[in-house]
């Protein structure tokens, strides 16, 4: 049976993501193929699918790699993130379903509950939980994939530690179900927004084995002075 491409690229990406491939290290279809028991077709699919999202770079004359991207890179993905889940949650509050509030408070009760019970591995699972059914209520399938790809570049590049009170961050998630619930898409950006912002100061920027994240190479352009 043809093993279908988009479950290889999964593979390689929580691979990647996993530190299992290193920054910068070469990634050849006959080394892929056989650790994940595939022909190399499917291989040659989800490294063209990586790298249109970012985690593969093919050079000429080497062939594939993993991506290395800079500080700046890095700073960049929490910025979008700023910006694009308080926009899923604004629309969520618009368009979410009945099964989406329902999913969306059972994990809330559960995050509350692990939260008491200082369970924090399971926190993070429920987090992550929780901002992907968030992003599936916004009703814009391009959001939640962006979205979606954004999470798994933050995971690759930071290391997250969990709240010092998670009680009452997983009070902040109630108060944006709270607030999607009753379709007031205003206050549920706003608390998205504080949401994202607070949590910026749990994230470290990961250092690869083998040496440091790159800094950026992009000139920068002085002229037009600062903002």
């Amino acid at each position: 049976m043809r093993v279908p491409a988009q479950s290889v690229c999964t593979a390689i990406r929580d691979d990647i993501v996993s530190g299992v491939f290193e920054r910068g290290g070469r990634l050849t279809e006959e080394q892929l193929a056989r650790r994940y028991g595939v022909s190399r077709v499917p291989v040659r699919e989800a490294l063209r699918t990586l790298e249109s999202e970012g985690f593969v770079v093919t050079r000429r004359h080497a062939g594939a790699h993993v991506a290395e991207p800079t500080e700046q890179e890095a700073a960049d993905l929490l910025d979008m993130r700023a910006l694009l889940e308080p926009l899923g949650a604004a629309r969520a509050a618009q368009r979410r379903t009945e099964a989406h509030l329902k999913v969306l408070r059972g994990l809330v009760r559960l995050g509350q509950e692990r939260a008491r019970r200082g369970q924090g591995e399971d926190l993070r699972s429920l987090g992550g939980w929780f901002h992907e059914t968030l992003a599936q209520a916004s009703g814009s399938p391009a959001l939640t994939a962006l979205l979606t790809q954004l999470r798994h570049k933050i995971a690759w590049m930071y290391a997250v530690d969990l709240p010092a009170h998670p009680v009452e961050a997983w009070s902040e998630h109630g108060a944006i179900v709270d607030a999607v619930a009753r379709g007031d898409a205003e206050r549920a950006r706003a608390l998205t927004a504080l949401h994202a912002e607070r949590s910026l100061a749990l994230h470290r920027l990961k250092r690869p084995e083998h040496g440091r994240v790159r800094v950026s190479q992009h000139v920068v352009n002085t002229a037009s002075g600062q903002n």
